[in-house]
């Protein structure tokens, strides 16, 4: 599910330089999901 956000937000994310649509808030999205990307990426490597 995450691959498949971060994999339309980076789509997204491209299609804002080609053609400069709304481009202010696909940068802010990709920036939230690489945070949550990496922060689950680091719980999921947490060892007890």
């Amino acid at each position: 599910m995450l691959w498949t956000i971060a994999a339309i937000l980076l789509v997204l994310w491209l299609l804002g330089f080609l053609f400069d649509v709304a481009g202010g808030i696909i940068h802010i999205l990709l920036v939230i999901a690489v945070i949550v990307f990496l922060l689950n990426f680091f719980k999921g490597r947490k060892m007890k």
